[in-house]
């Protein structure tokens, strides 16, 4: 079993200390037993471009919050920030460990509606690791538009597919299909994690938080609230579900383009 806690939240628009402080407090508040602890994208600061104020380098306060978090509470903490990197600026996920390390993942597709491309970098690696025999596959928020980022290249190429997000409620429903449809193409758990309520520019976000099994039936669906939900997946259900109903061996073979 993988015990799993999604933080669904408001945030405090691009104010790091507030955001921290209301984290520490909710993931205090979680008394189930507690492996992973999932928060939004962007959640020390909400999904703004001002990234030259408030981005931070991987030495920055924000990462020494998460490594004394995961330390002190024995979790893996993941979520994305806002981070500096040789003069350029990254949506960047981070997976802390409670030993303090950490492996990251550059958000890959750039969301050029509310104009992130024009701010940020687009990383060209995928991000998946491992936690007790399961492999998890990293991603965030507009990735999830883009079925061949998440394609599974092998047959049990990983296990879990996670999402950070800040979604509009405009675009909620394609948010609930997408995923859904994630988890059902690569035979995998899924798991949504946005925020509620409304940003600094005056976007409302519905929240719908999901965790979804491989056969795209919802485990779990919160909307418009704040919510903390734990939850243990099982792995002999995963893999007899892959038994069954072999279908990833049918898929298309195809190789990830080089991005570099």
């Amino acid at each position: 079993m993988l015990h799993i806690t999604t933080i669904q939240s408001d945030l405090f628009w691009e104010d790091k200390t507030a955001n921290l402080q209301m984290f520490e407090e909710k993931i205090k508040r979680i008394s189930t037993k507690k492996e992973i602890v999932i928060l939004p994208e962007m959640f020390s600061t909400g999904f703004s471009m001002n990234a030259e104020s408030l981005a931070e380098k991987m030495d920055g306060n924000t990462i020494q919050w998460m490594k004394r978090i995961s330390r002190e509470n024995k979790i893996i903490l993941t979520g994305s920030i806002i981070i500096e990197e040789e003069n350029k600026f990254y949506n960047r996920l981070i997976w802390m460990l409670p030993n303090e390390t950490f492996g990251y993942y550059d958000k890959r597709h750039l969301f050029g509606y509310a104009g992130e491309d024009k701010y940020f970098s687009a990383g060209n690696n995928r991000l998946i690791t491992s936690v007790n025999g399961w492999k998890i596959n990293l991603q965030i928020c507009y990735d999830l538009r883009f079925p061949v980022w998440a394609r599974q290249q092998n047959t049990s190429e990983y296990d879990i597919l996670i999402y950070v997000a800040n979604w509009p409620e405009r675009r909620s429903h394609a948010w609930k299909s997408l995923l859904t449809a994630r988890a059902i193409e690569n035979q995998c758990y899924v798991i949504g994690v946005n925020r509620i309520g409304i940003d600094g520019k005056g976007n409302p976000h519905s929240g719908d938080s999901m965790i979804i099994d491989p056969l795209g039936i919802a485990l779990y669906h919160k909307n418009n609230e704040a919510d903390i939900f734990s939850i243990a997946l099982d792995k002999e259900i995963l893999n007899e579900i892959r038994a069954t109903l072999p279908f990833l061996k049918d898929k298309d073979d195809f190789i990830f383009q080089d991005f570099a």
